[in-house]
């Protein structure tokens, strides 16, 4: 596991909110970009609304796909570009596993969406985090490409969110 520093200034804080960035937060703008990541553009008004969990006290990271540095900084750069909130974006190195990486930081709370166009849940990062470290981490699964904005603004409310 690797990361990039995005704010040298945030704040340790909690909650601990790790959001999964293809399919979650970023999406193709048309649907010919669908594998060409560098043109991916942020889904609806998500910016707005891990900001809104920020100044409540969150600290933000991300998760990519990407595995090597190069293809991790197409993403940072993103981040960068639409002037998202976080510390850090983690990525896979060598053998990594999504739920490696879940179960070193163990966020409170961890945004994915349901990774449909990939195979669904055995792709999600969640699906193999260990049970004992799983149930002390709110898992948000989305629609993939579908957003976040209709998530709660409050934390207290996004702990407790339960989807319909």
């Amino acid at each position: 596991m690797e990361r990039f520093e995005l704010n040298k200034y945030a704040v340790d804080g909690s909650p601990l909110i790790m959001i999964f960035t293809e399919g979650t937060i970023f999406g193709p703008k048309r649907f010919i970009d669908f594998f060409n990541v560098k043109k991916y553009v942020p889904i609806k008004n998500c910016i707005d609304k891990i900001k809104k969990w920020n100044r409540q006290g969150a600290q933000i990271i991300y998760l990519t796909s990407r595995k090597s540095e190069t293809s991790a900084q197409t993403i940072k750069d993103l981040l960068i570009r639409y002037k998202f909130v976080g510390a850090y974006l983690y990525y896979r190195t060598g053998s990594d596993k999504y739920k490696d990486i879940v179960e070193s930081l163990k966020p409170d709370i961890l945004i994915e969406d349901n990774c449909r166009s990939i195979g669904g849940a055995w792709q999600m990062s969640i699906t193999y985090v260990d049970k004992n470290i799983k149930e002390n981490i709110k898992s948000i699964i989305i629609k993939e490409f579908k957003g976040i904005d209709y998530l709660p603004d409050n934390l207290i409310d996004l702990m407790k969110y339960e989807i319909k």
